[in-house]
């Protein structure tokens, strides 16, 4: 009997051998493969070789990156896979990229610990004809296309609109980073910080961006750490996905449910029990998996000869990623989407991850 990956393949392939596009079962619930491209096909061009380097392996937020990772390969038939340092570590992904380069891999996708680390060998990749596809990092310059799920401060903003009305529009307030050279986590924590100035003015930010390099724990440590420091603070707004669960827990081993409020990126499988208990009512995010196949796809497009077809209004056929535009106009390789979500306990039962 075909296990559910291989029910998954057989399907894609008979669709695909009969000249129609039907809906193939996958670990993400059914995909309509119609709207996902199939000229970029394995069995209409040769096997690529793509490998998807994320900021550290292990996480659930990069676990679930990797079904869709897993779920590209299973539709399309290249060989492609996902690695991460096992801990947050600059120097040990750009030792990976290089591992790659030396395999001679088709395509790098790479979402970037450090974008200032990785540019001499992404740089290094695309010397040696390697197309190099960016995801959180709108600001990397060694990279073909970068494919963002929305526009980072727009992305800020929602969260300080939920944090400031919780706060009730006044207090101090932290912020938290996974890396004080994280783009995309700076990115979302200033026009966190612009939007409070323009619609908060009398909540104050209480001291500098906090770095927690991804770890709940360390999120954890720091901000009671923050507590100690200055006990006014009354709000916090984490742009690393383990903020969630570390200011969970905070909160509810302290009893501050209804006096420290967070709003943040976060998944269900991490903060989901916060949100039930109350001790958090809110987090953000964008479906990793979705990312990790808009990355291949456009990766598989650009290996294919359709690099012409990469612009705005490119439609990829994925949720949050059916009309892109190309926001900065001397930067077309620079896409965004339209795909995060607001969850509360209300809706939370929605997101199985």
């Amino acid at each position: 009997m075909l296990n559910r990956r291989e029910f998954a393949k057989a399907t894609l392939a008979a669709a695909l051998l009969a000249g129609t596009a039907g809906r193939a079962f996958s670990a993400l619930g059914p995909i309509d493969v119609s709207k996902v491209r199939t000229d970029i096909n394995a069995a209409g061009n040769k096997k690529l070789q793509i490998a998807t380097v994320v900021k550290v392996d292990g996480i659930a937020w990069f676990d679930r990156m990797r079904e869709g990772i897993k779920e590209f390969s299973a539709m399309t038939g290249h060989d492609a896979w996902m690695v991460g340092p096992s801990h947050t570590d600059a120097a040990e992904q750009v030792q990976l990229i290089e591992n790659l380069i030396a395999q001679g891999v088709d395509a790098i996708c790479v979402v970037p610990f450090s974008v200032e680390a990785v540019e001499p060998v992404l740089k290094k990749a695309r010397d040696r004809g390697i197309i190099v596809v960016g995801h959180e990092a709108s600001n990397l310059v060694n990279a073909d296309y970068i494919i963002e799920a929305f526009d980072n401060k727009a992305y800020g903003a929602k969260l300080m609109s939920v944090l400031g009305a919780e706060m009730g529009g006044e207090g101090e307030y932290v912020c938290t980073v996974g890396s004080l050279t994280s783009q995309t986590h700076n990115e979302w924590v200033d026009g966190a910080i612009e939007y409070q100035k323009a619609h908060f003015p009398k909540m104050k930010l209480a001291m500098d961006r906090i770095e927690t390099y991804d770890d709940a724990n360390q999120d954890y440590t720091k901000l009671k750490e923050a507590l100690t420091t200055d006990p006014k603070i009354k709000g916090i707004l984490g742009a690393p996905m383990p903020t969630s669960a570390g200011a969970g827990r905070l909160i509810a081993e302290r009893g501050l449910k209804g006096k420290l409020f967070f709003a943040g990126t976060g998944l269900v499988s991490v903060a989901g029990e916060y949100l039930k208990s109350g001790d958090i009512s809110y987090i953000q995010f964008w479906d990793p998996a979705t990312a990790g196949l808009a990355m291949n796809v456009i990766a598989a497009m650009a290996a294919t000869g359709k690099k012409s077809e990469i612009k705005a209004g490119l439609n990829l056929g994925l949720p949050g990623y059916e009309n892109l535009i190309t926001p900065v106009k001397d930067r077309p390789g620079l896409l965004y989407g339209a795909g995060w979500v607001s969850v509360t306990k209300d809706n939370m039962a929605q997101y199985n991850f």
